[in-house]
């Protein structure tokens, strides 16, 4: 029969352990991201250098990437990249499918109406691109009357050229794709006479060795892109915005952005 002193000493460990044990479960979620300690990120993997995958077909690289790994460290969590086609993306984060979108999204008041955005992260501008053999080099939309016009769906470069043919009526052949990489295969093609596009974006296809491409025209300045995240998660959008801002005040921004571009283009977006 076990004596007075064992029994004490049995019930001893078994409360240490079970203190121990209590000690070592996880802390309780922040409830700041939808997956404890770790900040999903939807973007559209198929936009070269914003968000693309490398030569293995599986690792996500690109602007957007390196950024969304930056604000991810900062925050003290880990990153997931959710890759979304663009035109689900904003439903994604609507039904919490991931917690923000980080994919090269331009803040426009349309949009502030329905979601919520951080401060500015880069500057972004809208640029017609034509084959460097081209016989057409339009200055201007206005130019563009006549030709094949493509952009990607369901983007700016899409609201503008909807935009510009509402107002002046005119007649165009428009043709629209998923993938922006499809527009600018359509061109070498010459199956269209030139794309509608971000400039952020046509930095890479021009930046490639022996690139058939070149800009024709600026036909706009004045975006900015952001992080988006559903309407009314005004805590996430806080802490977004208090990383984007450490990480410009230790210049890692302006780090990756020479990295991708070869320029800065956070700085300008970041003064607006």
């Amino acid at each position: 029969m076990m004596n007075r002193k064992t029994a004490l000493l049995g019930l001893a460990v078994v409360l240490a352990c079970l203190g121990l044990a209590a000690c070592s479960k996880p802390k309780p979620g922040t409830g700041l991201t939808l997956k404890d300690g770790v900040l999903m990120i939807g973007m559209e993997i198929g936009y070269p250098p914003m968000e693309y995958f490398d030569t293995d077909g599986k690792t996500p690289i690109g602007f957007d990437v390196e950024m969304g790994k930056a604000v991810a460290a900062k925050m003290g969590l880990q990153v997931e990249f959710v890759d979304t086609a663009w035109d689900g993306i904003f439903a994604g984060v609507d039904t919490a499918k991931y917690d923000c979108i980080m994919s090269s999204v331009t803040y426009t008041q349309e949009r502030a109406a329905n979601f919520n955005f951080t401060k500015p992260y880069a500057a972004n501008s809208q640029l017609l691109v034509v084959r460097k053999d081209s016989a057409v080099k339009p200055k201007s939309l206005d130019d563009v009357v006549g030709l094949r016009l493509t952009y990607q769906a369901e983007t700016t470069s899409n609201t503008l050229a909807d935009e510009w043919i509402a107002k002046t009526k005119a007649i165009i052949d428009t043709f629209e794709y998923d993938k922006v990489m499809n527009c600018f295969d359509e061109l070498t093609l010459n199956r269209v006479d030139v794309i509608l596009v971000d400039s952020v974006v046509a930095a890479e296809y021009l930046s490639r060795p022996n690139n058939p491409f070149e800009i024709s025209a600026e036909v706009s300045n004045d975006e900015v892109l952001a992080v988006c995240i559903k309407k009314g998660n005004d805590a996430l959008t806080a802490a977004l915005d208090k990383a984007l801002d450490d990480l410009y005040a230790d210049r890692t921004l302006q780090q990756i952005s020479q990295k991708i571009f070869g320029t800065d283009v956070v700085t300008s977006a970041r003064n607006q």
